[in-house]
């Protein structure tokens, strides 16, 4: 039954697969323009330790990532050691005290709530004294006429829109909507600097944030651009003076951007920058391919397979604990790495709810590998990403579905 299922499926999406080719060939000579215009060599591989002065690798892997994401700098490090990370670093950078934050995208992702206040911490951005507002989407569009009123009403530093539905069951945020949104917001206060957390969604849509009028955008090379290769770190690029700050707050004021050792980690953002736009792909077709077969089993997906997409990220709602656990562990079991270890509920630093996680990637904690986790509590949503190549995501998916429909 699941073997016709899924020769129907890639029969009926070979438009939807035909499309997700174009956009990676699209990024693939975007990225090898970018070589060229930067003239990556060998020597670029080259590591620094210690204080990293006169890294040309480093230096030149932030001028590529500039370039491929629109902005006018970047700042591309392995000191970020994840997304949020990087969230924190570009909030810290840009707010202070007396200032205020606000999200219209709803509350944040959970890993975020310790370093805004929303949950009680001493290092938080409210203990110094920075304020936090959210105005929340509504039916998945932002609440324009809100955050208008809102931004009439008193200054606001730093916006930040959230692409990716983190832990909701809301829908991601095409650029079309960014686009609309800042438009407007640009009528009312055209110095509000406008943050969007990017993490999920590189290489999904053909136009930047940037290029629709975002300051600043962060995102991990985890996820999208390290391609399944960068070993860990994240980046922040967009306006250069905004940059800087974020370089002065990660490393030291008066040094920012001209420390910072590679310590061997060059060749493996830049190559993993290339196939990015491969593995992107991939990951993309696996989610397709995921919707399409537990829709037409009954279960409700966000997106729907044919929906347009913001990112990687395939939402499958169960409704059911043990349902949740079964296809997470399946996952895992049928990942390349750590096959045999059964995955269980477990709090995790950030979370607020225990956490099931399938990551048996080469990389730990890789969500550009094939990956699955989600909170335990209701409604039971399982979030899905990633997939290094189609072959591979398939053969995850569609085994861990046959297991699932067999014990139920």
């Amino acid at each position: 039954m699941i073997d016709e299922l899924v020769k129907e499926s890639e029969l009926k999406c070979s438009d939807l697969f035909k499309k997700i080719d174009e956009n990676e060939a699209f990024f693939s000579k975007l990225i090898l323009e970018a070589f060229h215009e930067e003239n990556i060599n060998e020597t670029h591989f080259n590591m620094t330790t210690g204080y990293g002065y006169n890294d040309t690798g480093r230096d030149a892997i932030e001028r590529v990532f500039a370039r491929v994401l629109k902005g006018e700098s970047a700042l591309v490090r392995n000191q970020l050691i994840s997304g949020s990370h990087a969230l924190s670093t570009s909030l810290f950078a840009l707010l202070r005290p007396g200032d205020t934050l606000l999200s219209i995208t709803g509350l944040p992702y959970d890993t975020m709530h310790e370093v805004i206040g929303i949950i009680d911490n001493p290092s938080s951005l409210k203990s110094f004294g920075i304020n936090y507002e959210q105005i929340d989407l509504i039916n998945d569009c932002f609440d324009t006429e809100r955050i208008i009123k809102k931004l009439k009403e008193k200054k606001i530093k730093v916006i930040e829109i959230q692409r990716s539905k983190g832990y909701s069951t809301r829908k991601s945020i095409l650029i079309q909507d960014i686009k609309e949104v800042i438009e407007k917001i640009r009528e009312v206060d055209k110095d509000v600097i406008i943050m969007i957390d990017n993490c999920y969604c590189e290489m999904v849509e053909r136009v930047s944030p940037l290029e629709v009028g975002a300051n600043i955008i962060v995102g991990s090379l985890i996820k999208n651009l390290g391609g399944s290769l960068a070993s860990n770190g994240a980046y922040i690029c967009g306006d250069k003076k905004l940059i800087e700050l974020c370089a002065e707050r990660l490393n030291l004021p008066g040094e920012g951007l001209e420390v910072g050792p590679s310590l061997g980690a060059n060749k493996s953002i830049l190559q993993g920058l290339y196939f990015a736009p491969s593995v992107v792909a991939s990951s993309l077709k696996t989610a397709v391919l995921t919707s399409y077969l537990l829709e037409h089993l009954g279960y409700n997906v966000s997106p729907k397979y044919n929906d347009s997409r913001a990112d990687i990220v395939e939402a499958i709602t169960f409704n059911d604990r043990d349902l949740l656990i079964k296809y997470v562990q399946g996952i895992q079991r049928h990942s390349p790495i750590d096959s045999n270890t059964l995955p269980v509920p477990a709090p995790m630093p950030g979370y607020d709810d225990d956490i099931i996680m399938a990551s048996g990637s080469f990389t730990q904690g890789s969500s550009i590998e094939l990956s699955c986790d989600g909170p335990l509590k209701e409604p039971f949503i399982a979030y899905q990403q990633g997939g290094v190549t189609y072959n591979y995501g398939k053969l995850a998916v569609v085994n861990t579905i046959k297991e699932l429909i067999k014990e139920e």
